[in-house]
């Protein structure tokens, strides 16, 4: 397994049971960013933005790559909750909202670069909310993009990562 990514035990929007390495990113091309119900603008904002993102990747999505939005709030948001979200912002398959034990998401949230060096910019969530971590298990590639970039250029930095290298 890739040491660099745990196996954090998560819940899906949908009430699955998953393995954050072996079942969502094991092999495959992800899209991941952090969210929380509560975050008023930019989560939302962020959600819309990504959703867009989901259109453009037509087919591919859930199928060649897959999004997903971890909660900063696991304590708070729950699967019914982040369903709820899930549902307003009109999310389709293929994209998943994950909550689990908040010690577990703040070591996937590390683990992921989703952190600040600084202690008091790093506790406040928002902190967290405006990147999307873009990468390709397979391929050991991993980049980032604004999670509030031109849909179009998010796309563009997926396709580059989902690329095989050739020489």
């Amino acid at each position: 397994t890739n040491q660099r990514i745990p196996n954090t035990p998560l819940v899906t929007h949908e009430g699955k049971e998953v393995r954050f390495y072996d079942d969502l990113v094991r092999g495959k091309v992800v899209a991941i960013n952090m969210m929380y119900v509560a975050c008023a603008d930019i989560c939302s904002t962020a959600t819309a933005n990504l959703r867009r993102v989901q259109q453009l990747l037509g087919a591919r999505a859930g199928r060649d790559v897959f999004m997903y939005s971890l909660s900063l709030q696991p304590e708070l948001d729950t699967p019914e909750l982040l369903k709820a979200y899930a549902e307003l912002h009109r999310v389709d398959p293929g994209w998943l909202f994950l909550t689990g034990a908040s010690a577990d998401i703040e070591e996937l949230r590390y683990s992921l670069g989703f952190s600040d060096p600084d202690p008091l910019v790093d506790r406040d969530q928002t902190t967290h909310t405006g990147m999307l971590r873009v990468g390709n298990d397979a391929f050991q590639r991993w980049t980032m993009a604004p999670a509030l970039a031109e849909p179009r250029q998010i796309l563009a930095t997926i396709n580059h990562v989902s690329r095989t290298l050739t020489f």
